[in-house]
């Protein structure tokens, strides 16, 4: 870290040289760094200092001279009284030229009246407006993605059910969305020979990119359909567990297409959890990979899949054309599987299957606070909404190249998927390990324009100095989420890609998008999110349910208004009604929908996740509950009586830290914290998931509890935080 002036008229040329600079250049810089701020005010001016200074910061340069220069202009900075500081900033003609800024230009003046400036300046008013008029916002977005309807619906959104919260959106509509996404669109200028998917595998990092045009993903797409056709009937669950390369993909797409059910299982899952989803889902068969090739090992997965499930299993070379294992009798090669197609007349042809708009497409799951996984079932409205908030937000659009390294098991999978699609995008894929320089040098040879993160992922590279000396100009926006964000990861990717905007993202599998997300029409901040999503209507309340006054700074759990385009309003395994608005607040009169987030609303209308109103916990980018890590940690051990299992924070943010405390049944056995933590580690990477880590194990004599014996997770957490200013961690 460098050393932190008061200002940046404090930087002397020696700082710049202790932060990685040559003496001859720190002093051509000190020059350029005082002309850019000759006239700023010295107090109460860092953003517009920071916006003369940062034209001066190179990608190539020492991150410890962005750090020098960022910390040093916001040095004096109350975040308390004016809210987190900016780094990124829009114009007003930028702004005009994206999507929701054309939008509003076009739009504004007849919806808003007098009251629209132009988009930065209204903005907030047009949110707003979405929220009360949804209908009216949807029916503009929808002429902007590659959505077709077999036939139209009545109406955007009918509320006259008062027994469905969010109103039924779309009657009548039918289509099939996954045909939607593999047809020329003219409006998009998306034709037969546009790029679809580019893609690379590792170790074939100096080859070119491989380039899957829209013809040509069509044509494979159909021909799977043909062939699930010959064994499947309509309607049947279909898993899919493997990578996220460009035929999972064309199997997730085929699999809609020809009116099938996805069902998305991760590829870190163990032999058990996937057996759950392959009950829970009712399956009737998987697809997945004979190994996981990462960093040049083979790990092995087909294995795992036929220990969790006896379905019929569909395996894909991972490297290859021919499987490298001998499978089970029931059990089909890839290439056995699509040459069930080779009696059909027109293999590369189909119809596909037209269904009602509230047909489910693809079942996820998301972890409750009861140790079960939630059975969350996608309609055609969920892709909907993936591509429209993705067109708003992030301004996806032709030409662009979306990337964000994730798997078809966790929501960001088919969001990024429909994110490109839809849009007139083109999706890349990396098949390998995104920790190492093969996946920055995919990101710069694929021409990535919106590059997708998880906070962990970004505190790797930048900790490995991985993505030294590779170009990343050509990214426009990146976004992050799964968990909170460190504000120095940020400025290190940010910095990597000329600051262009870094935009936070905070939702849902049972929402299929973002509930408040940042966007190009407000300046940006590390950290933080700008804005609740559009139509997205939020409120956050106290303890007793008492709602705070829309924009007020507070701190509270958070409700949304259930008119939520793409939202679940069903579980395959439990009471939706029950676990989204059972005991919530009203508000004007409507019930609030639950999400379980505490936010910060801070001055400036800034959003800030202060964790979980549950005990919930996010490990790595996936929720799972203090129950499900107890229930394998109390077993690890014959001496331990109980445990619990709660996450903490560092003060500069970042991912949360899994922390187990453990009550012993003996108390005067002599135990050993190495041990024990190994044995918590092992328990839950072989029962739950291979990538959860313990970070801390305590043994404490007992722990607090209310009058009914309900443990106080939340005081466990408030006494390590007290701990952890005396001792680190």
């Amino acid at each position: 870290m460098a050393r932190v002036k008061g200002s940046v008229w404090e930087i002397a040329p020696e700082d710049v040289v202790a932060a990685g600079l040559p003496p001859a250049d720190a002093e051509a810089f000190v020059a350029s760094l005082l002309r850019a701020v000759a006239g700023k005010p010295r107090e109460g001016a860092e953003a517009a200092v920071w916006q003369a200074v940062v034209q001066l910061l190179r990608p190539e340069y020492p991150h410890a001279l962005h750090q020098l220069v960022y910390y040093s202009v916001y040095a004096n900075w109350d975040a308390a009284t004016r809210g987190p500081p900016p780094y990124w900033f829009p114009s007003v003609q930028d702004c005009k030229n994206t999507n929701l800024g054309r939008l509003m230009e076009s739009h504004g003046p007849k919806l808003l009246g007098s009251s629209y400036k132009d988009p930065i300046t209204s903005f907030n008013l047009f949110q707003k407006f979405t929220v009360q008029h949804p209908e009216i916002y949807w029916s503009i977005v929808m002429k902007e993605l590659s959505v077709k309807f077999q036939h139209p619906p009545k109406c955007i959104l009918d509320r006259s059910d008062k027994s469905k919260e969010g109103g039924s959106w779309f009657p009548g509509a039918v289509l099939n969305i996954a045909e939607c996404c593999i047809y020329p669109v003219p409006f998009q200028n998306k034709t037969d020979n546009s790029v679809a998917i580019i893609w690379r595998d590792e170790g074939f990092d100096d080859l070119p990119v491989n380039y899957v045009s829209v013809k040509e993903l069509r044509e494979q797409v159909m021909t799977v359909a043909n062939a699930l056709d010959t064994l499947f009937e309509k309607g049947d669950a279909i898993a899919i567990d493997m990578p996220m390369t460009y035929k999972a993909v064309v199997i997730y797409l085929a699999i809609i297409l020809s009116g099938r059910v996805v069902v998305s299982i991760a590829d870190s899952f163990v032999a058990r959890e996937i057996a759950t989803r392959m009950k829970v889902s009712k399956a009737k068969a998987i697809f997945t990979q004979d190994f996981i090739i990462r960093g040049g090992k083979k790990f092995p997965l087909y294995s795992r899949v036929v220990e969790g499930t006896a379905c019929k299993t569909i395996v894909i070379p991972a490297a290859g054309t021919n499987v490298g294992l001998k499978l089970r009798t029931n059990d089909l090669s890839w290439n056995d599987f699509i040459s069930r197609t080779s009696s059909i007349a027109r293999p590369k042809s189909y119809s596909a299957v037209y269904m009602d708009a509230e047909s489910v497409t693809n079942i996820l799951f998301s972890s409750g606070t009861t140790g079960d996984p939630k059975a969350i079932p996608w309609t055609q409205l969920s892709p909907v909404r993936c591509g429209g908030d993705s067109w708003a937000h992030t301004d996806a659009c032709s030409g662009d190249v979306l990337c964000w390294p994730t798997n078809l098991g966790w929501v960001m999978g088919p969001i990024t998927l429909y994110s490109s699609l839809l849009t007139g995008g083109t999706l890349a894929l990396y098949h390998g390990s995104p920790l190492g320089r093969g996946f920055g040098k995919f990101v710069q040879d694929a021409g990535v324009t919106f590059l997708g993160t998880v906070p962990s992922l970004v505190k790797t590279w930048k900790t490995s100095n991985c993505m030294g000396g590779l170009d990343w100009s050509k990214i426009r926006v990146c976004a992050t989420t799964g968990e909170a964000s460190d504000i120095d990861d940020d400025l290190w990717i940010s910095s990597r890609t000329s600051y262009s905007p870094m935009l936070e993202c905070c939702g849902g599998t049972e929402l299929a998008s973002s509930y408040i997300q940042g966007n190009l029409l407000q300046p940006q901040a590390f950290g933080a999110f700008s804005s609740t999503s559009m139509t997205t209507g939020l409120v956050i309340f106290d303890e007793q349910g008492n709602p705070y006054p829309d924009d007020q700074p507070c701190v509270g759990e958070m409700g949304l208004v259930p008119t939520y385009l793409g939202a679940t309003n069903r579980l395959l395994n439990a009471d939706h009604y029950k676990i989204y608005f059972d005991g919530m607040p009203t508000y004007r009169g409507v019930q609030l929908r639950r999400h379980g987030d505490v936010l910060q609303r801070t001055v400036g209308g800034y959003y800030i996740v202060q964790g979980r109103a549950d005990d919930t916990m996010n490990l790595g980018g996936i929720k799972t509950s203090s129950v499900e890590i107890e229930r394998v940690c109390n077993r690890a051990d014959d001496n331990v009586l109980e445990t619990a299992a709660i996450t903490v924070k560092s003060k500069t943010g970042g991912p949360e830290q899994l922390v187990i405390l453990a009550v012993l049944k003996d108390k005067s056995v002599k135990h050993d914290i190495d041990v024990l933590k190994r044995k918590f580690q092992k328990a839950i990477q072989s029962n739950l998931n291979p990538l959860f880590k313990v970070s801390f194990v305590k043994v404490v004599p007992e722990f607090p509890r209310t009058a009914s014996n309900k443990l106080l997770r939340r005081v466990l957490r408030d006494q390590l935080k007290q701990q952890s200013t005396q001792s680190k961690l």
